[in-house]
């Protein structure tokens, strides 16, 4: 009787085969997909990050920048209404010259 089995090792063999056919079918569909992904992100026509980053800087400046103008504007306001008689008062009309007015 033989330790080995020449049938056993001839499945092994093939099993070994079928085993590393799959893992390079595996390693093509992955980069299928990947290529495919990658085209229909470019289609979207995305920011990159970089882009992202420096529109939100900018975001950020115009909002510290409106806000202090916000406070100007409220500060000035207050100023203006300080200024401001508390009883308005009216203005009269210059009278309308008659022919014996001097």
């Amino acid at each position: 009787m033989q330790t080995r089995n020449r049938l056993f090792d001839d499945a092994a063999r093939i099993a070994g085969g079928a085993v590393g056919t799959l893992a390079g079918a595996k390693r093509e569909i992955e980069a299928l997909v990947r290529q495919q992904l990658e085209r229909v992100l470019t289609s979207l026509d995305l920011v990159t990050r970089d882009e992202f980053e420096a529109v939100k800087e900018m975001a950020a400046k115009a909002r510290s920048e409106q806000e202090a103008l916000a406070e100007r504007l409220q500060a000035l306001e207050t100023k203006l209404a300080k200024k401001k008689p508390s009883s308005p008062r009216t203005r009269q009309m210059p009278r309308e010259k008659k022919s014996g007015d001097v």
